[in-house]
């Protein structure tokens, strides 16, 4: 393949869950400018077709759907449709998630459910939904999101850590299953992002300011910045990658305190 077109994807269909704003957005955008038609699609129908619009006035293609992702049937008829009407599924990002930060002996029974419900289960419902059709298909690339929460942890996390760990084993998982078929599975890890979803902690200075340091660049990550990994595994460029945890943290889960000894 020439070097130029290694981390395109001209010519490849991709649905982008979570596409109406945040990582999603950005992705859905970055997809479609190297070359993907892109099915949009969101809880919230009209965010999701806000990005489309975005999309088709780029001049490039794109439309939208709404979906729920704790909803199994729904997933599946999502990506039937998609092959229905775009004649194949390739690639497939998955970016929703949802956090309740308590400490674990305050959480509710209807939070622990609904952390998880959307977390893991929606992952569960996009593996099992795609990973047939990509299969018959030949090939495709999955790419679930995970986070530093996967391996790393603070009070108030408890349930949300545990879905991201969980959606690592079910990549893993997936990659083995699905992998004789041709079809790639992998998940990113994200540090802290400026996203609707991270505004709690972005109008707390002290908050914010704690977060940055822990990055080796002493800020936050831009939902753009999750553009590159997720294209790189959606695209021929990582053709024989699979089954990982791409950090996308900038440094955080690799860094050990940012204390530097005398004479360093």
């Amino acid at each position: 393949m020439p070097e130029n077109q290694l981390f395109g994807l001209g010519g490849k269909v991709a649905a982008v869950i979570g596409a109406g704003s945040g990582i999603g957005e950005a992705v859905a955008l970055g997809c479609a400018r190297q070359g993907a038609t892109v099915r949009c699609l969101d809880v919230d129908a009209e965010a999701a077709t806000r990005t489309a619009e975005t999309i088709t006035g780029e001049g490039r293609t794109a439309d939208a759907a709404r979906l729920d992702i704790t909803d199994g049937t729904a997933v599946k008829q999502a990506f039937d449709d998609i092959v229905e009407r775009h004649g194949s599924l390739d690639v497939v990002v998955c970016t929703p998630g949802v956090n309740v930060r308590k400490r674990l002996v305050d959480y509710t029974d209807e939070e622990f459910d609904r952390v998880v419900g959307v977390n893991l289960k929606g992952s569960f419902h996009v593996l099992r939904a795609a990973g047939p059709l990509m299969m018959a298909a030949g090939g495709g690339s999955i790419i679930l999101f995970s986070s530093i929460r996967a391996t790393v942890v603070e009070p108030g996390q408890s349930v949300y850590a545990s879905t991201k760990a969980g959606i690592v084993q079910l990549v893993r998982t997936a990659a083995a299953e699905f992998g004789p078929s041709g079809v790639r599975v992998n998940a990113i890890g994200p540090g802290v992002v400026t996203t609707p979803l991270t505004a709690q902690i972005q109008n707390d200075p002290g908050w914010h300011g704690a977060y940055a340091a822990k990055s080796v660049f002493n800020r936050w990550a831009t939902a753009e910045e999750m553009v590159g990994p997720t294209v790189f595994l959606a695209s021929d460029a990582a053709s024989f990658v699979t089954g990982t945890l791409l950090m996308a943290d900038g440094g955080w889960t690799a860094t050990d305190g940012r204390f530097t000894p005398p004479g360093m």
